[in-house]
């Protein structure tokens, strides 16, 4: 099973790297596969990559669901 995830763009690199922010977890990436990428912005993460830019409120409604889901886990 694959599970992409938002993460929001926190760094800009070279290489078309940058770093993401994940429910607090930092983590650089590849921004190669998405174009015109901004500091704030929201990505869909996939096994290191950048798959898609992401709205901002649909970013936050998924990642408020998965930490329901992981509360309710708990």
């Amino acid at each position: 099973m694959c599970l992409a995830m938002p993460a929001k763009v926190m760094e800009l690199c070279a290489d078309d790297q940058a770093v993401v922010d994940l429910d607090g977890v930092r983590k650089q990436v590849s921004l190669a596969l998405v174009e015109d990428v901004a500091l704030g912005d929201y990505v869909i993460l996939h096994a290191g990559y950048a798959l898609q830019k992401l709205d901002v409120d649909e970013a936050e409604r998924t990642l408020a669901l998965f930490r329901e889901i992981g509360s309710s886990i708990a």
